[in-house]
């Protein structure tokens, strides 16, 4: 039986804790397994980057779990209800009570939610941890994508990759909009168009939002990135095929020049893969797509991301 006394929302003031139960929950699991620490610097600069980005898209959605006689935090979970589904957030359990049934408590009291409103619920899961995939397992999750995490170092100069011709690539705006919804839509069957707005009008200063268009001016691809100490990701991204793809890569990871940046590269797109290869990436994980209730096969190009989660 979990020990939890309450599952609850979240408090503005506990801002602070759910950072250092991120922080800390994350690199417990990395180290354990032999592998080095995500977050190296402190929470205040890193993994506090979770609550105010799901703090400002979805205002009071992160359920904590508190301990029954201490009333410690004990666990944390975001999660984002969206137009056509509820996306599972990041979700932690302090390294003291792993494998007490915290987890699963979380996790119920989410997909309740979505139950309730009639809406699946969708989340990206590493496969290198069992546990959790397990855990995702038994409540009804279906892997449906598998993605290659993969590391870029990109140059202080840029990549060395010729100027792709005919890609009309350029940055977003908010006049892209209502394209980039249909686009995504047509493609995955999601629809969020608050993750879009909030990405394109960058209030904190850390996104990049780049869009591709036919020749007549249809958007046909678009790929976003962010920048912060606690994140350096490109994605989320949706592109009709992988000639986009490719384009739209090469647009994000030149504005982060001189730094690591992930991405998350679907295993069957080869072209994509073999493009990001040949710009020195290297494979550092794997993780799935899953949905809980009915969902469609992508028709097109998806790039994931964790900030904030889509799947």
């Amino acid at each position: 039986m979990a020990e939890v006394s309450a599952i609850r929302a979240m408090r503005d003031d506990e801002w602070p804790v759910v950072s250092e139960l991120i922080h800390a929950s994350t690199n417990a699991y990395y180290t354990s397994h032999g592998m080095s620490e995500i977050f190296s610097d402190e929470p205040e600069r890193t993994t506090r980057l979770f609550c105010e980005v799901y703090e400002a898209l979805d205002p009071g959605c992160c359920l904590v779990a508190e301990h029954p006689k201490t009333k410690q935090l004990i666990g944390s979970c975001f999660y984002h209800p969206r137009e056509t589904h509820y996306s599972l957030g990041i979700m932690n359990v302090h390294p003291s009570f792993f494998g007490r049934g915290v987890a699963r408590a979380l996790l119920t009291a989410i997909t309740v939610l979505a139950d309730t409103d009639g809406k699946p619920t969708r989340l990206v899961s590493s496969a290198l941890n069992i546990d959790s995939f397990s855990l995702y397992s038994r409540a009804g999750f279906v892997p449906h994508a598998t993605f290659q995490d993969m590391l870029i170092q990109v140059p202080a100069s840029g990549l060395d990759c010729p100027k792709l011709e005919n890609s009309r690539v350029r940055e977003a705006t908010l006049d892209d909009l209502d394209g980039i919804i249909w686009l995504e839509d047509e493609v995955t069957g999601i629809r969020r168009r608050g993750d879009w707005r909030y990405f394109i009008e960058n209030q904190m200063g850390i996104w990049h939002v780049s869009v591709s268009t036919d020749s007549d001016g249809a958007v046909v691809g678009v790929l976003a990135s962010v920048g912060h100490p606690g994140s350096r990701i490109v994605g989320p991204g949706v592109m009709r095929n992988e000639g986009v793809a490719v384009a739209l890569a090469a647009a994000e990871l030149d504005v982060h020049r001189g730094h690591t940046v992930l991405m998350l590269i679907p295993v069957l797109s080869r072209k994509l893969l073999e493009t990001v290869y040949s710009w020195g990436a290297r494979n550092c994980e794997i993780h799935f797509a899953q949905c809980r209730g009915n969902y469609r096969p992508f028709d097109g190009i998806v790039i994931p991301t964790f900030v904030p989660e889509t799947g």
